[in-house]
């Protein structure tokens, strides 16, 4: 059965999600879609939480009619037998939606809903570490297929050999950043290169952020904190390269966050693009402080979410993937480089699951 805080926690969440429905229904919410929908991913986040706390509420009034029914002297055989059914079968019920919604409590989180902005940029290893990462990219976007995502690409800059020294793109679609929020990391290769005589083995890094995209009202940005650049593409991944000034760079002056975009032809549409990734990153930093505001929360997660934390090792000559977070190896290298990440990806869920619970 639930505890008297745990149970008071479930009560406070029906009340939102019950002044949530109240307010999709005003003219005002109705009317304004960016508000509209994000209220109603919040209120999607709670629902499940929310209807197993109701089902389990029914089950108590359930083993309470029962008891009455049981202590009451009056009552003949028959309906002591029924009520000693209801009683064993509403006891059965209360504890299975006692420890579904405590799951719940500690698996969902509104934000994995949204839609993903996902960088990644080659580390150690040269052209080796470009290839890599765009081995990567190739990676998500039939992780992305998979799951029905929609891939949009935002910025890259290749290399001379092929792969990206940086690429940035979107995963648009319901899920998006809760299915992929587990990637943010360093990754390592260890492989022969095609350039190596000697078949020696190689180790090359690629890091890898993901980011929760933000609704355009949640992040408010002073137009005079930015300093904007703007400098001719260049490079394999740019394009109209050395004909026009199009790549875009911003600077948020209060916190130093510094980004770029090149992919388009169009100055303007670059510019809004970098502005979609820097309230991102902003957004991003916003939900980093209150996990640190929230230590117990924090250190419930798996890895510490730093980005410069090795997560997982790719290595060619044993087609092995191992998880370095929850010492997770499987032997399915091809497979996971086509896309067939949920194994990992679900174990890794599992496992922060396991600790929040420990947690709570």
């Amino acid at each position: 059965m639930l505890t008297e805080q745990l149970h008071a926690r479930l009560e406070e969440l029906s009340e939102q999600a019950h002044d949530l429905e109240q307010r999709l229904q005003t003219p005002e919410v109705a009317s304004n879609h960016i508000e509209f929908a994000r209220l109603n991913r919040e209120l999607s986040g709670l629902r499940k939480t929310v209807d197993l706390f109701l089902a389990y509420k029914q089950a108590l009034a359930e083993i309470d009619e029962a008891k009455r029914v049981l202590a009451d002297g009056s009552s003949d055989d028959d309906d002591r037998e029924l009520a000693e059914m209801q009683l064993e079968e509403g006891t059965a019920t209360a504890e299975t939606k006692a420890e579904e919604a405590r799951r719940s409590l500690v698996s969902d989180d509104p934000d994995d809903l949204r839609d993903a902005i996902v960088e990644i940029r080659a580390g150690a290893g040269g052209d080796e570490a470009a290839l890599f990462a765009g081995d990567l990219l190739r990676m998500y976007k039939l992780y992305a297929g998979r799951h029905g995502w929609k891939v949009e690409f935002m910025d890259g800059n290749g290399s001379e050999q092929g792969g990206y020294k940086e690429v940035s793109f979107a995963l648009r679609g319901k899920g998006a950043f809760g299915g992929m929020r587990f990637e943010s990391g360093v990754h390592r290769v260890q492989r022969v290169p095609k350039t190596e005589t000697q078949g020696r083995i190689h180790t090359s890094t690629a890091s890898v952020a993901v980011l929760p995209e933000a609704e355009e009202v949640e992040v408010d940005i002073d137009e005079r904190d930015i300093e904007m650049d703007t400098m001719r593409a260049g490079g394999p991944g740019g394009q109209n390269v050395n004909k026009t000034s199009s790549a875009v760079r911003l600077t948020h002056v209060p916190t130093g966050i510094v980004v770029k975009c090149q992919a388009d032809p169009s100055q303007h549409k670059n510019r809004a693009t970098a502005m979609r990734l820097l309230k991102a990153k902003l957004f991003d930093m916003e939900r980093e402080k209150k996990d640190r505001e929230r230590s117990e929360a924090r250190a419930s997660q798996i890895g510490t979410g730093d980005r410069s934390e090795k997560i997982r090792t790719y290595n060619f000559k044993e087609s092995r993937v191992t998880d370095h977070r929850i010492r997770l190896t499987v032997h399915n290298l091809p497979e996971v480089l086509d896309g067939s990440l949920d194994a990992v990806l679900e174990a890794l869920k599992q496992e922060e699951i396991k600790k929040r619970l420990e947690a709570l």
